[in-house]
């Protein structure tokens, strides 16, 4: 270097204007960008574009708890000619009905096996019976139980179908009870005699996000698995010296560590471990201690949070360590692009289309959303997603070692060194 401290003089400098008129410099930026952009528009407006088209088989409890004598001339209660229509409806598939008791169907709403329940009561042919007489004191009831733990859309689609059942049946028995004596008020009153009321089957607390708060709680527990060993790798690459430093103006490049990938690889998924116990308490004590979200078996939810975000984490370095350089990006559509529109946390699994059905059955953010929904809003049963969710964690993080550790181990014995290390 001089001795007035300036730069010596390498050359001519390359210009941005000269630059942009290489076509080959456009190229790969410009195909990888578009396809990046179509991609994402096709996945996540894909899955919510038209839930109503692609609604099948949502699972709603029907319950009749009639006990009343038929109407003279019928073989049958009310209650039972309205489950035998609703259940031999083959003209449309939007919905599941289960017949349940009202005890199982209670169950079923608080394990979140159902999205809403259609209830007869007891007295309901009985009730309907006494409008054609003086002794008629109130129009008879169908009650539409919802379930929020199933997602604010899940519940309000559920509620849709089952007040439409509830209408068209209150409908076909107005057209058995008028006749044609009776005066005007009457007809009237005849024509559609139920009271349809809406109550809710499983209540939260209010600060659930109107059931949506488990949802994005899963996906701080992915973005910090994610994001965290994306910053752990960075941080390990540039401390071994196999990354330049750039902050700013300033760069730096450390001496290399003579090391192997599948010693680094050990080495970023052990800081993974370690740095995600922080995390997670991190992110438990600003959603749960500062902001207040409704949230039941603390010690449970932290484990699980743990086990989660660590599985996530180890399955980031193990493609990262796979794929290298474009080990982000292969990630982040694993995580996070696939992931969310198959999650089925804020759009039903019933309604999206099957290629997202499909999705869900193995990527990661389905899985743990079941489980985080079943802690925070089904008093932590197994039943209700927790056993199966940690169940795929469990395959989820035996699959980052596995795949991850191999990859490495192959690269090593071909001989695969990542830079050629530079002296101190």
């Amino acid at each position: 270097m001089p001795a007035d401290g300036t730069t010596p003089d390498t050359g001519s400098q390359a210009r941005a204007a000269t630059l942009l008129h290489r076509p080959k410099l456009w190229l790969v930026p410009t195909v990888l960008t578009g396809l990046l952009v179509l991609l994402l528009s096709l996945l996540y407006m894909g899955g919510i574009v038209n839930p109503q088209r692609d609604l099948h088989d949502l699972p709603i409890a029907l319950v009749n708890a009639d006990r009343g004598k038929p109407l003279p001339g019928q073989k049958e209660n009310l209650g039972r000619q309205i489950s035998a229509a609703i259940t031999a409806d083959t003209s449309n598939d939007k919905a599941q009905w289960r017949t349940r008791t009202l005890r199982q169907a209670q169950d079923e709403l608080d394990s979140g096996k159902v999205y809403g329940a259609l209830v007869i009561p007891a007295d309901f042919t009985d009730s309907v019976a006494a409008l054609t007489t003086a002794k008629a004191t109130e129009r008879p009831e169908i009650t539409v139980l919802t379930n929020p733990g199933k997602g604010s859309l899940g519940s309000s689609l559920a509620s849709q179908i089952t007040t439409t059942a509830a209408h068209q049946a209150s409908q076909n028995i107005g057209k058995q009870l008028t006749t044609a004596d009776a005066d005007s008020r009457t007809k009237l009153l005849l024509a559609d005699p139920v009271n349809v009321t809406t109550e809710v089957g499983h209540p939260l607390g209010d600060h659930s996000g109107l059931g949506l708060s488990a949802f994005y709680y899963t996906l701080l527990l992915v973005l910090a698995g994610f994001l965290g060993s994306n910053v752990i790798s960075n941080g390990v690459d540039t401390s071994l010296g196999y990354a330049d430093n750039e902050i700013g103006p300033w760069h730096t490049r450390l001496p290399t560590v003579p090391i192997n990938r599948t010693q680094t690889l050990l080495l970023k998924m052990a800081m993974t471990a370690g740095i995600t116990l922080i995390s997670v308490s991190i992110v438990m004590l600003a959603a749960v201690g500062i902001l207040g979200m409704d949230a039941t078996h603390i010690p449970l939810l932290w484990i699980y949070s743990y086990c989660a975000t660590l599985a996530v984490g180890l399955g980031v370095q193990a493609i990262n360590a796979a794929f290298g350089g474009i080990g982000q990006l292969v990630s982040m559509f694993v995580f996070i692009v696939l992931g969310l529109p198959s999650s089925g946390a804020t759009v039903p699994l019933q309604a999206v289309p099957d290629f997202y059905r499909f999705l869900s059955h193995f990527e990661p953010m389905r899985q743990l959303s079941d489980g985080v929904r079943a802690i925070l809003y089904f008093d932590a049963r197994g039943d209700a997603g927790l056993t199966r969710a940690w169940t795929m964690i469990a395959i989820g993080a035996a699959l980052g070692l596995l795949f991850g550790f191999a990859m490495t181990a192959y690269y090593d014995r071909k001989g695969h060194k990542r830079l050629t290390p530079q002296p101190a």
